[in-house]
């Protein structure tokens, strides 16, 4: 009897359990269904990516010239760099990601979208918290369009530590690594409240809120994920206990 179900790999990391699965599953029937859980709750699947690669799409036709330099933080199945990759303009992608095992399962050519991203010399995975780094103050890179998928959303974090990032001055040290004209693109599994969009608003001239919907098989009904999309970083606002020089340093 044909497997059904693999387990390809499981770890122990600082956010809990980590399990990479492949299934075959009735509502996809022509090929494997790859998921990711965390502590034992579902955190992405390849059949439900819509979304994900909306995040580099809508970002991409948000700006005034084609992108050159992206920074995608978050890793995970990979749709977001991917869909970065489609784009003939984009000359180098970096990907930050925490978690080593999320980088093996491209290296290793575990999961679908593996290819692409490690056969792309643009692509570079980075193993690294990419919070942390933009607190560390230590001044570098600038990018085009920086793009954001690790919490479930800006109300709904994987980490407590990460809730200084979507305060005002978190968005001001991260709108400091944009170039001019720059945009940030933040995915989110959930409408994004209206603090948080008074909160990115202090930061950005233009924020556009997308309702990206989709159809999930796996439970066979429609389904939204969101996109904010901000654009004209505005000058500095005062930031306490932190200096003003903090763009984040990447390959």
């Amino acid at each position: 009897m044909a497997h059904t179900f693999e387990e390809l790999d499981y770890q122990k990391t600082p956010l809990g359990e980590l399990v990479l699965r492949r299934r075959r599953s009735p509502s996809v029937s022509d090929d494997w269904v790859y998921e990711v859980t965390l502590d034992h709750e579902m955190l992405m699947s390849s059949t439900v990516n819509v979304s994900e690669r909306a995040l580099a799409t809508l970002a991409f036709e948000a700006m005034a010239s084609p992108p050159r330099d992206v920074l995608v933080g978050g890793l995970g199945l990979g749709y977001t760099a991917a869909a970065a990759l489609e784009s003939p303009s984009v000359r180098r992608l970096v990907v930050v990601e925490l978690l080593a095992p999320v980088i093996a399962w491209h290296r290793n050519r575990l999961v679908p979208m593996a290819a692409r991203l490690i056969d792309d010399s643009r692509c570079s995975l980075v193993e690294d918290d990419f919070f942390s780094l933009w607190q560390s103050g230590s001044g570098g890179a600038r990018y085009d369009a920086i793009l954001l998928d690790i919490d479930h959303s800006p109300d709904s974090l994987l980490d407590a530590g990460h809730a200084g990032f979507y305060s005002t001055a978190g968005l001001q040290a991260l709108s400091e690594s944009l170039q001019p004209g720059g945009v940030f693109a933040l995915w989110s599994a959930s409408k994004p409240s209206a603090e948080f969009l008074d909160t990115i608003a202090a930061v950005f001239a233009s924020v556009r809120s997308h309702e990206v919907p989709f159809f999930n098989p796996h439970v066979n009904e429609p389904d939204a994920n969101w996109v904010l999309v901000a654009t004209g970083a505005r000058p500095n606002v005062s930031l306490p206990n932190r200096t003003r020089s903090s763009a984040a340093t990447f390959p």
